[in-house]
Formats: structure tokens, C-alpha cells, sequence
């Protein structure tokens, strides 16, 4: 087992990664920029090392800063959590090269999903299903691109092979527009990603986002931990997450689930990973897949008992994976709100100090989050500041329990999203289940 860990990430995921370290008895190291002194893991980790000032760029996205602190601590493994440096390649090589252990997989296979082309090809050798599009990077050559689309049919959307998070992508739904719209896409992503990269997919009119959990020890063992639905979404940032996803058809739940553990023993992947997947009218399509640990991996650790966190852990410890595919059970339904400090009309951030924090309880309900009494939220970062989580027998009671969970959280001094979330969870069409990834945006748009 590791002897010392360094949580190279700050926030609810620090903490929930500090929380996996103590209960196997690793020693842990904090980081944090100077706005994040007060940082709940800050205080409770055995050894704290400021690395920057506030700017993210000069402390979490800073390599040398994280990699000379994993130095001076003796740390022997360093946990990316998600976002920030999480599935840099450079950084992951980086980690390696210096004698650490990167908590994720290895630098080169970060590399080949990271970029979208080469993922997609990937996957399609592996079997996975994929959106039908390019197969490749589009050519210079406007007559061929034309070609290409007349082929796929329209609409078509026009993505960054490098892009992320929803952005560095175009809808083009004819042809007089496209070759235009392929030239935006390409400059946008050489300034945004640096790379000017792009391919063609068909674009699928109202389908669902759902992803599939793995986890494999790069040895060529890979298990699947079920399926997650992410389709409520605002601007392509997930907004409530729930395992499993409800209404798909099961033959194809199998499948798909199947055909990504197959894909993580041919690409040897190690550690966590989530594919994630566009559903529609029966079929699962390969969009994209994350080499870290999701933000709303609670919802499958309560369906299936298995601690992802955990499993890294061991995985990146030489330890083999602790359960087998037939030992998993997938048990109940959870749900997952994503509770912002952000104005809930203008969804504004809303950085501040917070006056009053109550956390709910009850059987149930589960709630990460690094906020406390006094806690000041500070505006440098993502807006993220708790996760409430819920769980049921099925799909009824983990949405009755949310309802509850959410009319007894407090935050005050700062704005929320909370009381979007008190809505969405009383919204006739997803309490019914399936609705699409437009969903959300156009229930906003009408008020």
C-alpha cells in the first residue's frame, strides 16, 4: 500500500479523497493556493503545503509547484482528483518521470482518450458503438468535407478533437453553412485547446447522457460497476446524476457494459474511468471517455457498496481489484444534486462567506462537501461546493428522500442553486424519467 499520498485538488473531491486515504491508514498531503488556507482537508490532512497564489494557473494547474511539494513531503503517490490536472497527460508523464506513482492511468493512455479521434477509433476497434461521423480528422479539402456530411446527414455537429466540457463544438444543419462552421471550429479550438483538430458526428436530435463506471488494474482485469444517467444539463455541465439509469432498454445495458470492459482490457487501461455514452432511441453512441474519478461517483458507490476512491488507491498500490464482476450486485437507486454557489436566476458565481450551513440527514442521504460555518467560498474556482445524495430502495424513494434532503439544507450568506434543484425534483417530466440532455435548457428558456 501507499505510504503517503499528496491530493494534488482542493474542495469536496480533496476531502473525499483524504477521507479514503485515512480509512487504509495512508498518510496524506494538502495542497492549496493561498485564497484556500482554510480548506477543510487543509486542516485535517497530516502535512499542508501552499504551492501558489490564488490564480489557479500558478498553484493547481502549476506541475512543478505539486511535483516539488510531493518532493519535500517524501509523498510516494499523488491523487489528480478531477478537473484541473487530472487528465493532463504532460502532468501524469511528468509524475511518473519524477519516481511518484500518478493516482489514474498511465500518461500514454490519458493521451489516446484525451484526444477524441483517436479515442473514437479506439473504441470502434474495441467494439464499443459510436456516432456516425467522420472516422477520422476532417481534411482541408471543402469538397470533402461536404462529401462527409452529405454522407453522415444532417444535422451534423462540428467537434474539437481536443475539446472538453462542452465546448469546442458546432451545429450545422445545412449544407450552405457548413464548410463556414468547419473553419470557425477549427480556429476556435487552435486558440482554446491548441489544437486545431476536428471531426464530424451526426447530430443526435433528443438523446440521453449516460456513462458507464469502470475500474481495472491495467493488468488486463476490468470490471463494470453499472450505468449512470447525467441528462439533466445546462450548457453541457451536468446538473443531477442517478445510478441506474432509468428506462433503457436491458439487452443493451448489457451489452454496452460489457463491450467497455472488453475496451479498458485492449487499451490496458488502469485505475477509474467512465465512458460516456449518447442514448437514443434504444442504441448507446461512444461519445467520450474520462480518465479520472466522476463527480458524481457517490450515486454508483451507493448502488453498488464498492468505494471507487478506495480502489484507485489499491489499484495504484499494486493491489488487484477488490471485488469481481459476478460478486456485484446493483442494488436500490441513488440520486445526486450538484449544489452551486451561484445566483439561481442569472447562475452567476457567488463567491462569499457562508453564514449558516445545516447539512440534511436521515436514512438515506449523503452529503459531500468541504463548506462549513464561516467558510468562505472564494471566486477563483468552480462553483461546486456540495453534493447531496440520496438513496432508495428504488427510483421513488431516493426521489422522495432528494425532496426531503433538499427542503432541509441551509446555506446562507451566498447564493445557491439550491432552489433549482427543489424544482427539478418535483418536475412531473423527470420524476417520469428519460428526458433528454435538452431538457433542462428548454424548461429554463420558458420560464
Amino acid at each position: 500500500m501507499l505510504d503517503k499520498v499528496l491530493i494534488a485538488n482542493r474542495g469536496e473531491i480533496a476531502l473525499r479523497i483524504l477521507r479514503a486515504c485515512k480509512a487504509l491508514d495512508i498518510q496524506t498531503v494538502a495542497v492549496y493556493s493561498k485564497a484556500d488556507a482554510d480548506l477543510m482537508h487543509v486542516r485535517l490532512a497530516d502535512e499542508a503545503i501552499c504551492i501558489g497564489p490564488a490564480g489557479a494557473t500558478e498553484s493547481y494547474l502549476h506541475a512543478p509547484a505539486i511535483i516539488s511539494a510531493a518532493e519535500v513531503s517524501n509523498a510516494d503517490g499523488i491523487h489528480p482528483g478531477y478537473g484541473f490536472l487530472a487528465e493532463n497527460a504532460d502532468f501524469a508523464e511528468q509524475v511518473e518521470q519524477s519516481g511518484f506513482t500518478f493516482i489514474g492511468p498511465r500518461s500514454e493512455t490519458i493521451r489516446l482518450m484525451g484526444d477524441k479521434v483517436s479515442a473514437k477509433d479506439a473504441m470502434r476497434k474495441a467494439g464499443v458503438p459510436t456516432v456516425p461521423g467522420s472516422d477520422g480528422p476532417l481534411p482541408d479539402d471543402p469538397e470533402a468535407i461536404i462529401e462527409a456530411a452529405r454522407e453522415v446527414g444532417y444535422p451534423v455537429i462540428i467537434k474539437a478533437a481536443a475539446g472538453g466540457g462542452g465546448r469546442g463544438m458546432r451545429v450545422v444543419h445545412n449544407e450552405a453553412a457548413l464548410v463556414n462552421s468547419v473553419q470557425i471550429t477549427r480556429g476556435e479550438a487552435g486558440v482554446a485547446f491548441g489544437s486545431d483538430v476536428v471531426y464530424m458526428e451526426k447530430f443526435l436530435q433528443r438523446p440521453r447522457h449516460v456513462e458507464i463506471q469502470v475500474i481495472a488494474d491495467g493488468e488486463g482485469n476490468a470490471i463494470h460497476l453499472g450505468d449512470r444517467d447525467c441528462s439533466l444539463q445546462r450548457r453541457h455541465q451536468k446538473v443531477i446524476e442517478e445510478a441506474p439509469a432509468p428506462i433503457i432498454d436491458e439487452a443493451a445495458r448489457r451489452e454496452v457494459a460489457e463491450a467497455c470492459v472488453k475496451a479498458c482490457k485492449e487499451i490496458g487501461y488502469r485505475g477509474a474511468g467512465t465512458f460516456e455514452f449518447l442514448y437514443e432511441d434504444g442504441r448507446f453512441y461512444f461519445i467520450e471517455m474520462n480518465t479520472r474519478v466522476q463527480v458524481e461517483h457517490p450515486v454508483t458507490e451507493l448502488i453498488t457498496g464498492v468505494d471507487i476512491v478506495r480502489e484507485q488507491l489499491r489499484i495504484a498500490s499494486g493491489l488487484p481489484i477488490s471485488v469481481a464482476q459476478e460478486d456485484i450486485s446493483f442494488t436500490g437507486h441513488a440520486l445526486e444534486c450538484r449544489i452551486n454557489a451561484e445566483d439561481p436566476q442569472t447562475f452567476m458565481p457567488s463567491p462569499g462567506r457562508i453564514t449558516t450551513f445545516h447539512a440534511p440527514g436521515g436514512p438515506g442521504v449523503r452529503v459531500d462537501s468541504h463548506i462549513y460555518d464561516g467558510y468562505t467560498v472564494p471566486p477563483f474556482y468552480d462553483s461546486l461546493i456540495a453534493k447531496v445524495i440520496s438513496y432508495g430502495e428504488d427510483r421513488d424513494q431516493a426521489m422522495a428522500r432528494m425532496r426531503q434532503a433538499l427542503d432541509e439544507l441551509v446555506i446562507e450568506g451566498i447564493r445557491t442553486n439550491t432552489a433549482l434543484h427543489r424544482e427539478l425534483v418535483r418536475d412531473a417530466s423527470f420524476m417520469a424519467g428519460g428526458v433528454s440532455i435538452h431538457y433542462l435548457e428548454s424548461k429554463l428558456e420558458d420560464g
